[in-house]
């Protein structure tokens, strides 16, 4: 969910409880564009970071203390003279707009008590963080705007502060029902994109569950929504005001089959039927959510040059695999050149010199007749010989291409399955092992230092490891190197093996100690590898089933690679249900 109005004010209302009556000790600039605040309050210390970077605007309480660059910048020194030792007054937000305002009480240099409001406006590429006097004049700003930046507002040292508003959007904390079902009428499209047009605060995530609540379909006209339905919709924007006013806020963050999807300042209709992790605190809850988001997010830039090694490889095989079709096309005509030569040999005794053409029937099609073309500079057994090595040029290139082909499509197989298990990665570690893959193989040279050691192989980290309320164990493999280690270590002959059919994949073991394993547990191994794979999420996959005893993998075979005869296949859909996941 975006940084919302709503989950603004659930913070602002944990910062005002944990920080007023506190004392500011230490202001640090960690980032050009993020402050960390140190509030000693009673016994209790609190650290405050307010970020206004562009692509991601946050706030909350950390218990990570970041240091300030050994210069101090300006703005940095701006508030260390004008906070420093200051009490906190209050932690408030105007209306449910994005905007946390901090409130300072300090002594100035001629001993009088003042004023000073610390702004944070989450705003998108908008953001930033302001200093401004008791009337309301900013003292400066960690991002200056000039009039030939925005022509809504300026915000310089001198010049009044106000909230631009330029929607003119109405608040739910003090709706007029009236104004409210006018400018609903008002809105083009459907209702859904209304409710986010005419309340502030409100996402569309939040805009959903309103709808939701208000029995809506969300899909309708928002013009043309009769009383009855404009009335539910009403009530249920006063009773999330309600709730707001009198902050009774549950944070959750939602999970979809172990995968983080949102998160939420109240529990979400919308959701009801996916995993809730409950939280006390909603700074803890944003740690976290943005945490986990930032770390798939620092994986997949980690994983760039990777993926850049393996999409120039995958190219330059498609390229081969074109032209060698193409020579394997050509190729075709090698037979015909053969049967030319035989009836050459046949027919051509009685040949007079200079002929151009020898008409003759081909025996093996029933004596049908065949105008063959002759070189008249040449004698027949010439002619036949120019055939038949021209038969033999392109067998040659036949057999050649062919295995070409299939050593092609066999690395294409494998390229793909190394990008699946980037796909997969986590972490640094499962990064690691698809490197010192793709080193292995040749794809990519591992860096050294001169005149240090090469460094060590990652060890191969181990499996995924799930279990079932029956007791069975299911194993996922995450690379090749670990599909090998699953399959031809983990598993024993009469263990079972699920791969999907056709695509790139984990291998996927259920150990049955010797154990009947029921209907429900093969579709359970079956979700569970079409989840592990290249197959879209949602759609129905075909999954191959074996006992373990039925693989064998050639010695020419790469990591990861193994053929079967004989196994079963299902159809599923992809998925986790049913099963646990253990650490």
């Amino acid at each position: 969910m975006a940084f919302d109005g709503i989950s603004v004010a659930a913070l602002v209302k944990e910062l005002n409880d944990k920080l007023t009556d506190g004392r500011v000790s230490r202001i640090a600039q960690p980032e050009t564009d993020a402050v960390l605040l140190t509030v000693k309050n009673g016994r209790n210390q609190y650290r405050l970071l307010l970020s206004a970077n562009p692509s991601l605007p946050l706030a909350y309480l950390t218990e990570t203390n970041l240091p300030s660059p050994a210069q101090a910048p300006g703005f940095l020194m701006l508030l260390r003279k004008h906070l420093s030792g200051g009490r906190v007054v209050s932690v408030t937000q105007p209306g449910l707009e994005r905007v946390i305002i901090l409130t300072v009480e300090h002594y100035s240099e001629l001993g009088d008590l003042v004023r000073h409001r610390l702004i944070l406006e989450l705003m998108g590429k908008h953001s930033n963080l302001i200093l401004a006097d008791e009337t309301d004049t900013v003292t400066d700003a960690i991002r200056r705007i000039g009039s030939g930046t925005s022509s809504v507002r300026e915000v310089l040292p001198g010049r009044p502060y106000f909230i631009p508003n330029t929607r003119d959007k109405l608040s739910p904390l003090d709706l007029d029902p009236v104004l409210f079902r006018e400018k609903l009428r008002s809105q083009a499209g459907p209702v859904e994109k209304a409710v986010n047009a005419v309340l502030t605060g409100i996402s569309p995530q939040m805009a959903r569950e309103l709808i939701l609540a208000s029995s809506l379909s969300g899909d309708e006209s928002a013009a043309s929504l009769d009383e009855a339905c404009a009335a539910r919709l009403e009530s249920s924007v006063l009773s999330l005001a309600e709730r707001v006013r009198e902050g009774k806020f549950s944070p959750n963050i939602y999970y979809h089959n172990g995968k983080l999807i949102e998160y939420s300042a109240f529990p979400l209709q919308l959701y009801v039927s996916e995993e809730a992790v409950p939280y006390e605190s909603m700074s803890e809850l944003l740690s976290d959510y943005y945490a986990e988001k930032n770390s798939a997010s620092r994986i997949k830039q980690k994983s760039a040059d990777l993926r850049h090694i393996l999409h120039q490889t995958m190219e330059r095989d498609s390229r081969k695999r074109e032209l060698m079709e193409k020579q394997l096309k050509d190729a075709e005509k090698r037979d015909k050149y053969k049967l030319y030569g035989e009836l050459i040999q046949a027919y051509g005794y009685g040949l007079k010199p200079g002929v151009q053409e020898l008409k003759a029937e081909n025996y093996y099609d029933g004596g049908r007749e065949i105008t063959i073309p002759l070189d008249g500079t040449l004698t027949p057994q010439e002619n036949a010989k120019h055939y038949f090595d021209r038969y033999q040029k392109l067998k040659r290139t036949f057999d050649a291409t062919t295995e070409q082909l299939r050593e092609t499509d066999a690395e294409l197989e494998y390229l793909r399955s190394v990008e699946a298990a980037l796909n997969l990665a986590e972490n640094e570690e499962d990064l690691n092992a698809v490197k010192a893959e793709l080193v292995a193989g040749g794809y990519m040279r591992a860096k050294t230092v001169p005149g240090k050691k090469a460094p060590k192989a990652p060890k191969t980290a181990a499996p995924l490891h799930y279990v079932c309320k029956e007791g069975f164990d299911y194993y996922v493999g995450k690379n090749n190197l670990q599909n090998e280690a699953v399959t031809f270590e983990l598993a024993s002959g009469s263990d079972w093996w699920f791969h999907v059919k056709g695509i790139a994949g984990s291998h996927v073991v259920v150990k049955t100690g010797m154990k009947e394993l029921s209907d429900k547990g093969f579709e359970r191994a079956a979700a569970l590898a079409a989840w592990y794979s290249s197959a879209p999420k949602g759609a129905k996959t075909e999954v191959d089933y074996t006992r373990r005893r039925e693989l064998k993998k050639p010695a020419d075979y790469r990591p990861g690679m193994v053929i079967y005869h004989t196994n079963y296949s299902m159809v599923i859909e992809p998925s986790l249900e049913g099963l646990k996941q253990l650490p």
